[in-house]
């Protein structure tokens, strides 16, 4: 069973990694602290005296299904509304996030860095993110979990509702689709 102090540092070591997930997938700061928002509490209110070993698994299940149920109400929504003119549905508005600030080089030391070795880093890690955005849902959701998060295949298919297999389709697709539209960018890992 978990601790109150176990389960808040779980939550706070998963916050920024789910956050930067949900923005990916909706593209909106709001509603992705809106959905890291509602996992959290929806893993301690029903989840919460789970071991903690059990909390990675279900909090991954729960930020996706809160995720599907954004785009579900964002569904409706829109199409309750279309016939609306002065209403534009989700005008995003750019929503970014800096990957650098995940980003560690070899030596931790950025600063000794060359201001143009730090420059192409930014650029490389903007295409990067730019191209994981350009993603479909499933093999971005795939990606990031398998890749971002660390989970392994199952944990990765249990997180997301579907077999092992698929996960590894879709994440074999995205990086083929990635490492294609990095090559055509010019940038080579």
């Amino acid at each position: 069973m978990a601790t109150e102090q176990e389960l808040s540092d779980f939550l706070k070591s998963v916050e920024k990694r789910a956050f930067k997930r949900s923005l990916y997938h909706v593209r909106n700061e709001e509603a992705a602290l809106d959905i890291v928002q509602d996992s959290m509490l929806k893993l301690a209110e029903h989840y919460g005296d789970k071991p903690p070993a059990e909390l990675p698994m279900l909090f991954q299940r729960i930020l996706s299904n809160c995720t599907l149920d954004w785009f579900r109400r964002q569904k409706t929504r829109n199409a309750l509304f279309s016939s609306m003119s002065d209403f534009e549905g989700n005008d995003e508005d750019g929503a970014e996030f800096n990957l650098l600030e995940t980003y560690s080089g070899p030596d931790g030391d950025e600063a000794a860095q060359s201001a143009e070795t730090l420059t192409q880093r930014a650029q490389t890690l903007q295409g990067i993110e730019a191209e994981i955005q350009g993603l479909p849902a499933r093999q971005r959701e795939a990606f990031l979990m398998r890749y971002w998060e660390e989970m392994d295949v199952a944990e990765t298919a249990a997180a997301m509702g579907c077999t092992e297999g698929s996960v590894k389709t879709h994440c074999f697709r995205a990086i083929q689709t990635l490492s294609k539209a990095l090559k055509a960018r010019g940038i080579t890992l």
